[in-house]
C-alpha cells in the first residue's frame, strides 16, 4: 500500500476480496473484450467479413491486458474506451480492424456494469441468505426466553429474544425478495449503437433489419443474459441504476436497524456482540467493551443509504438520448454501494454467529417491570372471585404509583409485596407468583417465530453449506 495518498477504505477495511474482485479494473477490461468477442462472433455468423484467425486471436489475449500501456494510451486519447480498442489491438493484430465495430462506447461499458453489477447483486444475495442461515439458528436457540418488549424504548408486553430475532429477519427478508425479483426481470443494454437506433448496424447488414435484431439477441446470449431493454437512448436507462440503489439501501436500512437495537440491548446489558480476547474496547477506559462492530454497521449502513440520491438526480437529469454527466458519479455512486453492503453484511453475518444474551440481566429487567404488567390480569381474577373491580382498580393505582416513587428514590419494584399484604387482594394472595411466570405473558411469539421459520426463511435456504465459503473476516 502506499501511504503517501489517500486510499478507499472500504478497499482497504471493510469489504471482501470477493466484491473488490467483481469491480476490479481487471474484471472489467475481460468484460470489455468479452463483449468485443461476441459482437464480432455473432457479426459473422451473420455473414460480415471475419475470420476465424482474427476470433482466434481475440480469444487467445482475453486477459492478456497491458494496464500500462492502456493508460499511456488514455492520456494521449483522453477516451478510456479507446485506449482499450488500440491496446486490445495491439494484442491481437489481426483482429485490430474489426473490433468495434459498429459500436458505441456504452455497447462495452454499460452491458459490461450491468454484467458486474449482477455478480455483485449475486454475491450480496448469498450473503444475505448466510445472514438469514445465522439469524434463524440464535432464533430458535432463543425462540422460548422472555424478555422485556419496547415501544417508544419504553417498556412494553414481553415478547421473546428469538422473536425479536424474527423481526430482524424479517426486514431482510423483504431485501432478499427485491434482490431476487431484480435479478428475475435482469437486462442487458443490448446492442443499439449511437443513440439507440441501431443505425451503425443497420448500415452494417446492408438494411437487412431482421440480422440486426439476431445480432443483438447472439450477443446477449453469448454474455449469458438474454434479455435486453427494447430501447435505450444511447445508454441502457439510469432509472434502474436507482432501482439497484434502492435495494442496497433497503439492506442498508435493516441492517442500521439491527446494529441499533444491538447498541441499545448492549447498554443494557442484556446482549454482547462478539468481542475477542485481545481486543481494547477504549484506549482510556480500559474496562470498556463498546459495541464496535455494531456502531460500524449503523456507520457504513448510513453511508450506503445517502446514495441512491445520487442514481435519482442522474436519472432525472439525462438529457434527450443521454450526457456525460452520468460517468463520473457512476464510477463512485454503484461501486462504493455494493462495496458498502458487502461490509455491512459482513459485520453483521461475524455479529450474528457470535452474538450471546445473557439471561440473568433479562431476568432482572423483566422482574422490574412484570408486576406493573400483571396487575389487569391481578385485578380479573380477583373480579372473577367476587371483588369490586372499581375498588381494586383504585388500590392497584395507588400502590403503582408508591411503587414507582420507590423505583425513582433507588428502591426495588415492590408492587407485589404491596399487594400481598393488602387484605384487598387476599383472594388470590396465594396464586400471584403463578401469575409472575414471564411465560405467561409472550403470547405467540415462540410458535410465531417457529411458524415465520418453517414458512417464510427455510425455503430459501437450501443449501446452507456452500454459504460457509462466504463466512467473511473481520480485517479491523
Amino acid at each position: 500500500m502506499n501511504h503517501e495518498f489517500y486510499v478507499n477504505p472500504l478497499e482497504t477495511r471493510y469489504s471482501s476480496k470477493e466484491m473488490l474482485s467483481i469491480f476490479g479494473a481487471k474484471n472489467r477490461a475481460v468484460l470489455w473484450r468479452k463483449l468485443w468477442l461476441a459482437l464480432a462472433e455473432s457479426q459473422k455468423e451473420l455473414g460480415l467479413d471475419i475470420s476465424d484467425k482474427q476470433l482466434l486471436q481475440m480469444r487467445n489475449n482475453l486477459d492478456n491486458i497491458d494496464f500500462l500501456a492502456v493508460a499511456k494510451k488514455e492520456q494521449e486519447v483522453r477516451h478510456d474506451v479507446m485506449a482499450h480498442v488500440h491496446v486490445f489491438g495491439d494484442a491481437a493484430p489481426l483482429a485490430a480492424p474489426i473490433i468495434h465495430l459498429g459500436a458505441t462506447s456504452c455497447f462495452v461499458t454499460d452491458n459490461a456494469d450491468l454484467l458486474i453489477y449482477k455478480s455483485a447483486l449475486e454475491l450480496t444475495k448469498d450473503k444475505l441468505e448466510l445472514l438469514l442461515s445465522k439469524l434463524k439458528n440464535f432464533a430458535i436457540k432463543h425462540k422460548d426466553v422472555p424478555c422485556l418488549g419496547f415501544t417508544h424504548f419504553q417498556a412494553a408486553q414481553l415478547t421473546t429474544v428469538g422473536k425479536r430475532a424474527s423481526l430482524w429477519m424479517q426486514d431482510l427478508l423483504m431485501d432478499y425478495d427485491a434482490i431476487i425479483h431484480l435479478l428475475g426481470d435482469y437486462k442487458l443494454r443490448g446492442v443499439k449503437g449511437a443513440t439507440g437506433t441501431q443505425a451503425s448496424f443497420l448500415h452494417l447488414f446492408n438494411g437487412d433489419g431482421d440480422k440486426v435484431k439476431k445480432l443483438e439477441k447472439l450477443v446477449c446470449d453469448k454474455m449469458g443474459i438474454k434479455d435486453y431493454f427494447k430501447v435505450t437512448g444511447q445508454t441502457y436507462p439510469r432509472k434502474f441504476d436507482f432501482s439497484i440503489l434502492s435495494i442496497l439501501s433497503g439492506i442498508a436500512q435493516s441492517a442500521h436497524k439491527f446494529g441499533a437495537d444491538m447498541r441499545l440491548l448492549m447498554h443494557k446489558g442484556e446482549m454482547d456482540e462478539p468481542f475477542e480476547k485481545s481486543q481494547i474496547g477504549s484506549s482510556a477506559m480500559a474496562y470498556k467493551r463498546n459495541p464496535m462492530r455494531s456502531e460500524r454497521i449503523c456507520s457504513l449502513s448510513r453511508f450506503v443509504m445517502s446514495l441512491p440520491s445520487n442514481a435519482a438526480e442522474t436519472a432525472a437529469n439525462q438529457w434527450f438520448e443521454r450526457t456525460l454527466d452520468d460517468s463520473a458519479n457512476r464510477r463512485l455512486s454503484l461501486p462504493q454501494a455494493f462495496l458498502g453492503v458487502d461490509a455491512v453484511l459482513n459485520l453483521y453475518i461475524n455479529v450474528a454467529d457470535g452474538m450471546s444474551i445473557n439471561e440473568k440481566v433479562i431476568e432482572k429487567d423483566i422482574l422490574e417491570q412484570l408486576p406493573f404488567m400483571v396487575t389487569e390480569d391481578i385485578l380479573m381474577e380477583c373480579v372473577k372471585l367476587g371483588g369490586d373491580r372499581q375498588q381494586l382498580h383504585e388500590r392497584i393505582r395507588v400502590h403503582s404509583m408508591e411503587s414507582v416513587k420507590n423505583v425513582k428514590n433507588g428502591g426495588t419494584n415492590d408492587l407485589i409485596e404491596r399487594i400481598k399484604s393488602d387484605k384487598a387482594f387476599a383472594s388470590i394472595k396465594n396464586n400471584l407468583d403463578n401469575l409472575l411466570s414471564p411465560k405467561n405473558y409472550i403470547g405467540r411469539a415462540v410458535q410465531q417465530t417457529e411458524e415465520f421459520i418453517k414458512d417464510c426463511i427455510d425455503p430459501i435456504l437450501k443449501n446452507t453449506k456452500k454459504l460457509e465459503n462466504l463466512v467473511p473476516e473481520i480485517k479491523v
